[in-house]
């Protein structure tokens, strides 16, 4: 038996049962820890010159935050600034990932990914005030 492919089944199988048990909060933050895995997969690809892998990733990351962007709510959008604000940044972060896979450039995934690190921190703050 190949060891890699049974560890890449045993993660897909507690994947599959983490995102059962979760709650919306919870997918949400686990879309974004995906997002800023994949990036993190681009950059690495980009490293060691893997260009096509880099542009997978990078397509699976805006995906992603594509995911995020389509889970905010458009009705109440339209009355909170906040959220056209959020809408925005998704809008940018997929604009500048789009462009860093055009231009191979690992600065601009960086950019993105401090940005998703910065709205995954407001996220994950009002998951830990729920739990007080």
């Amino acid at each position: 038996m190949n060891p890699m492919k049974a560890l890449r089944q045993y993660q897909k199988v507690n994947s599959h049962a983490q995102i059962s048990e979760a709650s919306p909060h919870r997918l949400v933050q686990m879309l974004m820890e995906g997002g800023l895995d994949r990036m993190a997969q681009a950059k690495g690809a980009l490293g060691r010159g893997d260009i096509a892998q880099k542009g997978l990733m990078i397509g699976k990351a805006v995906d992603i935050i594509g995911g995020l962007r389509e889970g905010i709510d458009a009705e109440r959008a339209k009355e909170d600034e906040s959220l056209q604000q959020l809408d925005s940044l998704y809008a940018y972060m997929i604009q500048r990932l789009t462009n860093a896979n055009v231009k191979n450039d690992p600065q601009i995934i960086d950019e993105v990914m401090g940005l998703l690190v910065t709205v995954k921190s407001g996220w994950d703050a009002i998951a830990d005030q729920q739990a007080v």
